[in-house]
């Protein structure tokens, strides 16, 4: 189990447009069609790593608790499916049906939206704000597999807690670790 943290995009950065496939819905979605109206969260997944199956459940949580507030919530798999057959679109499906996904599960195919958001590993996490500027990047909370700290979302519960009451976040914002994204062999 590899321990790749996150990248840490700068804050305030506009988030980076793309158009990728819903593997659960079969359509495809742009980043406008998926925003929400307080916000945004995308998360970097894929199935068989060991962090994000040890938060699928918080994920789910997540995104029950705060789509009715007005954010939309999408994960995104960018992983070399050639060398990882595990992370196809349809075991994509699958895996978001086993999880009881209620987000698009998207697919980066050519591995540019992983680029473009300098993601690093799974799960990495980015929070925008209704403009689409980046309010938080890094981890769900401080649960990793096998640490015993129970999973929360703390730190990601505590950014989206600050947009919807217009306060900074002044909590330090400390990086996801996961394992890293399976790139294309050059």
């Amino acid at each position: 189990m590899a321990n790749t943290p996150s990248n840490m995009m700068p804050l305030q950065t506009e988030a980076p447009d793309f158009t990728l496939w819903d593997t659960i819905s079969d359509k495809i979605y742009s980043l406008q069609d998926l925003k929400g109206s307080q916000g945004t969260v995308i998360f970097f997944i894929c199935n068989h790593c060991p962090f994000v199956k040890h938060v699928n459940k918080a994920l789910v949580q997540l995104t029950n608790d705060y789509k009715e507030k007005g954010f939309g919530f999408m994960g995104i798999s960018s992983n070399d499916i050639e060398n990882y057959p595990q992370d196809a679109p349809d075991k994509m499906k699958e895996h978001a049906k086993i999880e009881s996904y209620n987000f698009p599960y998207l697919f980066d195919e050519t591995q540019e939206v992983a680029k473009a958001y300098d993601a690093a590993c799974t799960p990495d996490f980015y929070v925008f704000d209704t403009n689409l500027k980046l309010q938080y990047r890094g981890q769900l909370d401080d649960s990793r597999p096998g640490n015993n700290i129970p999973v929360t979302g703390e730190d990601i519960r505590h950014a989206l807690d600050c947009i919807l009451s217009g306060t900074p976040n002044s909590k330090v914002q400390k990086p996801s670790i996961g394992c890293n994204i399976k790139w294309f062999k050059e």
